[in-house]
């Protein structure tokens, strides 16, 4: 990545903690990891590749045509993300095909 494409995440790496024990990486939109809005969904496919988590994070508002784009997304290892809202930790054991949305007390409760 060069200088013209890198990103000013909210959160720098030298300020994330050891919430969780790695399971692999997840994908974060930048709504989440740069632009500093809340998990407002959160859903886990079954893993795709060797080291995926299954975990998928939105912030909620993001579109097909924001999706599109490479560069509104990335693989991040599920602690960075758990770094963003530890009110995603305990459900992080969930299955794959479980979904959550965040109600306004900021609880994760299960989408159907």
């Amino acid at each position: 990545m060069n200088a013209s494409t890198a990103k000013n995440f909210r959160i720098k790496s030298e300020d994330l903690k050891p919430l969780v024990k790695s399971v692999g990486w997840c994908v974060a939109t930048d709504r989440i990891m740069v632009d500093g809005l809340p998990i407002g969904y959160m859903h886990r496919e079954t893993p795709v590749a060797g080291g995926d988590g299954g975990w998928r994070f939105f912030a909620g508002d993001e579109d097909e045509a924001y999706m599109a784009r490479d560069g509104n997304h990335g693989v991040y290892d599920l602690n960075t993300v758990a770094n963003y809202d530890p009110a995603v930790i305990p459900h992080l054991g969930a299955a794959p095909g479980s979904r959550f949305d965040k109600a306004d007390d900021g609880a994760y409760i299960p989408f159907d």
